[in-house]
């Protein structure tokens, strides 16, 4: 059984181990793979593993061995699954591999914005405190975070650890759940999306991209927020209308911003976020510790090692 791995370069860069993989059959990683050579590289595979490597509709159809598309990752959009599905073909998906992760990034975004902690670590490194005439210095607000409201939108795995963090910081917590507005569990208020907004010193981000959460924070939402919060997200880009977002930290309306994901990635040059006021831009690292990508390899052989034995597990195109 041939196994193609399309991208693997990002999951495992080095530091992990592809062993537990080739024990299922003849394996071949690429770190890359161009769109355009995914057909050549795949065309005596029986089972693809891609990361953001697209497996389209016409490179499914000119791959007549195919039988499982295992995406090394929780978004499965670069799979066309329903293609897939008319060949027969499984796709499966890893869930729930990089809650702690993605919180811990979340927290470590907030305390950058709060305690400007890398500002002024680099600012000693260049002298500076040796040179003050004062036994301490800071030239940004620091912000202390207990007391202030933490609004979570999206209160699946990820929601709910960032909440419980959330209030180990002694914060209060509001979340919108579209099943528990009006509702409290474990001190957390679920409130109306407009309310969170309204309410909260920090609107963290934790929701699926939809058609329905695309610019779920846009300009109107942005204009009711205090001026001095900040915005949140480590889950999709175009959950933020970047224009609007960008816009409203330039002109002071907003607090500030801390983001691991953009709209595009690698964004393109002139992405207003890159250059906007108060915001800190992380290159969709939340998911990456070792800890989380030894947990998305696990998860990746078992999910196939779960379909050769007839059972499988984590499908996406449940028709199948």
């Amino acid at each position: 059984m041939n196994i193609v791995v399309l991208d693997g370069y990002t999951l495992n860069p080095g530091d992990l181990s592809w062993d537990a993989l080739k024990k299922l059959g003849d394996v071949t990683v690429y770190d890359r793979t161009p769109i355009e050579m995914v057909v050549e590289r795949a065309a005596t595979a029986s089972i693809v593993l891609t990361n953001k490597c697209p497996v389209t509709h016409d490179a499914i159809q000119q791959l007549p061995l195919l039988k499982y598309i295992g995406v090394l990752a929780t978004g499965y959009n670069v799979v066309d699954v329903e293609a897939a599905y008319d060949r027969q073909i499984r796709v499966t998906n890893i869930p729930d591999y990089s809650t702690p992760s993605v919180a811990q990034l979340t927290f470590s975004l907030l305390l950058e914005l709060t305690m400007h902690v890398g500002h002024h670590a680099q600012s000693t490194r260049d002298g500076r405190w040796q040179s003050s005439v004062d036994f301490c210095y800071w030239d940004k607000p620091l912000i202390e975070i207990a007391g202030l409201t933490f609004g979570v939108i999206g209160y699946g795995r990820i929601g709910q650890m960032v909440a419980t963090i959330a209030q180990s910081f002694g914060m209060k917590v509001v979340a919108y759940s579209r099943s528990r507005t009006g509702t409290e569990e474990d001190g957390v208020k679920f409130v109306s999306l407009e309310a969170i907004f309204h309410l909260s010193d920090v609107v963290s981000l934790h929701c699926p991209l939809t058609p329905e959460t695309k610019h779920l924070v846009n300009k109107e939402r942005l204009s009711r927020m205090k001026p001095t919060a900040f915005i949140l997200n480590t889950g999709r880009g175009p959950l933020i209308d970047e224009n609007a977002l960008a816009e409203a930290l330039n002109s002071d309306k907003l607090g500030g911003a801390g983001l691991d994901v953009l709209s595009m990635e690698p964004p393109k040059n002139g992405n207003p976020l890159l250059t906007a006021k108060n915001c800190l831009v992380t290159p969709h690292i939340a998911w990456a510790t070792k800890a989380s990508r030894s947990r998305l390899m696990e998860i990746a052989v078992n999910n196939l090692k779960a379909y050769l034995d007839g059972r499988p597990a984590n499908v996406v195109n449940w028709k199948v």
